[in-house]
């Protein structure tokens, strides 16, 4: 049976990820939803885009291991999961090229790490920030370029499910237990203070609030399951839906005692109501990441 890793993240943030946008008008990545409004996305591509990127610059991630000798840009055939952090966790497809004796193919990894997009809590209303050059034009005695870019201040949430079983093994590959622990514990500290280089800013994506535990299976059991609202001009976290969710049982044993919550202090309204829900379970964010880290830690008997 394989044991799961699945966290549900709110974090605050401003235009995330654009689309390809029209003439000189920037437009996000959208979706339009029954109620009628749009809500913004930031795709689970960037993401690990933006996970690998710091797994690079913080923990000498391997990132040399593509190429594009078959036509395509992919990871290269030389290349396992013993080389690459970004293979072992996110997965790969490697193609073959035909032959007169064969018949070509791929070789496939799953993602073991797997995200959902990055969906905004509040809806787009069609904000839209106004952009010219004519710092650079002035110099040269020339009119400016002029641009549209559509902006969208918002929460966001997202979910991120780790099959733990499945780290480190691939074929007749199987990584020591001690590797396999470093490198999920390194995404947890990238997810931590997760941030997003996008048009001349740095976003901040680190968690203000954040549930979730290790469970028996691997599943997003929080996913969808995140709704805000706002009282007296302070965004509440829906706590019923939470509390449903927490009655959810696996092979007749209820996720209540399995997950916690780490929230940042004085940014939700109803921040009692939640840690009176998950009572002795509420902690800071840096103490609900060292809590999971000793999790995994004592999963793969470090």
């Amino acid at each position: 049976m394989s044991k799961g890793l699945t966290l549900t993240v709110i974090f605050q943030a401003q235009s995330l990820n654009f689309g390809e946008g029209i003439a000189n008008i920037s437009e996000l990545k959208k979706l339009t939803r029954g109620d009628g409004n749009l809500y913004t996305f930031a795709s689970r591509q960037c993401l690990r885009y933006d996970i690998v990127r710091l797994g690079s610059m913080f923990y000498n991630w391997n990132t040399q291991v593509v190429d594009k000798s078959k036509g395509t840009v992919q990871f290269r055939d030389d290349c396992t999961i013993k080389d690459s952090e970004e293979m072992d966790l996110f997965g790969y497809m490697k193609t073959a090229k035909k032959s007169d004796d064969e018949k070509g193919g791929s070789n496939i990894r799953s993602a073991v790490v797997r995200f959902s997009h990055a969906i905004s809590l509040e809806p787009y209303r069609n904000d839209m920030d106004f952009l010219n050059n004519k710092g650079l034009a002035d110099r040269i005695g020339e009119h400016p370029n002029l641009a549209n870019v559509e902006q969208h201040f918002s929460f966001y949430t997202y979910t991120i499910t780790v099959d733990l079983d499945k780290i480190g093994n691939d074929g007749s590959i199987n990584l020591k237990n001690e590797i396999k622990e470093k490198r999920v514990n390194q995404l947890l500290s990238i997810i931590k203070v997760l941030n997003r280089n996008i048009r001349g800013r740095q976003e901040n994506l680190a968690p203000l609030f954040i549930v979730g535990g290790i469970y028996d299976i691997p599943n997003p059991f929080f996913l969808g399951r995140i709704k805000l609202k706002y009282k007296n001009n302070k965004p509440c976290i829906n706590s019923d839906i939470l509390k449903q969710t927490l009655e959810t049982k696996i092979f007749d044993t209820s996720i209540d005692d399995k997950t916690s919550i780490g929230i940042v202090s004085d940014i939700f309204g109803n921040e009692n109501e939640l840690m009176d829900v998950f009572k002795d379970k509420s902690y800071s964010i840096e103490k609900f990441f060292g809590n999971l880290q000793n999790g995994v830690k004592s999963y793969y008997g470090m």
